[in-house]
């Protein structure tokens, strides 16, 4: 009797301990159902707002600029369906810049031994760097007869009011320490991204400089405010907005 009731002891503390791992694992299994529907839901917020702020961007140009035709694309209604389709592709780009950082920030953080520290020093210094290629590379590149400093300037200076808006913003909602990494991807990312529309335009930076800068910003803002939301708990995020 004494035997039988040991041996009922066993099997049901082995039935229990199997019911707790699988209650961790179902526990596990949800959070990272939940982490992947708050990518999903970044993801297709980014590419909806990409797509409507490129289409604004398009309409304004055309408004302004009669000799605008969107990749030579001027078949009425042809060229608006192309221009949404580029939006939507300036969207992806954007979403793509966006996990590129993460990963490049990831190992550069990784790779020194002070680390946040240095890291934050060279991204001041590429900020920097970058401001004054965007503007020199693109002047001394452009062949027009219309060529002026200032007209290269303002972009570059668009790019860094916008970022410091942003950058001061995120650092409100979070930390001091988010300002640079911040004020890094509003700018130097948003420059590589745009690379192809400098290739491209040859009209000194108007046109497909802005139809591609302008959702690039505005997607880049997006999730660059969106990621600290998705990867804090609740909890946290309540103390952030208290």
């Amino acid at each position: 009797m004494f035997g039988e009731d040991w041996l009922f002891a066993e099997q049901l503390g082995t039935i229990e301990k199997e019911l707790e791992k699988f209650q961790q694992w179902e526990e596990r299994s949800e959070g990272i159902g939940l982490t992947l529907r708050k990518w999903g839901y970044l993801f297709w917020t980014t590419l909806l707002i990409g797509t409507v702020a490129g289409m604004i961007a398009g309409a304004i140009i055309k408004a302004f600029d009669d000799s605008f035709v969107f990749l030579g694309v001027e078949v009425g209604a042809y060229e608006w369906v192309f221009m949404v389709f580029g939006a939507s592709m300036i969207s992806v780009l954007s979403q793509m810049g966006f996990f590129a950082y993460l990963t490049l920030r990831f190992i550069a953080i990784s790779f020194f031994r002070r680390k946040m520290v240095y890291w934050t020093i060279l991204q001041a210094l590429i900020v920097a760097i970058a401001f004054f290629d965007v503007a020199y590379l693109r002047y001394t590149g452009y062949e027009g007869e219309d060529k002026s400093v200032l007209g290269f300037l303002i972009l570059p200076i668009m790019l860094l009011l916008v970022g410091l808006a942003i950058s001061y913003w995120k650092m409100k909602q979070t930390n001091s320490s988010a300002f640079i990494p911040t004020l890094f991807f509003m700018t130097v990312v948003t420059i590589i991204e745009a690379v192809p529309a400098f290739n491209l335009d040859d009209t000194g930076g108007r046109s497909y400089v802005i139809f591609m800068v302008v959702p690039l910003i505005v997607c880049n803002a997006w999730q660059i405010m969106q990621l600290h939301k998705i990867t804090q708990p609740a909890a946290t995020q309540k103390e952030l907005t208290n």
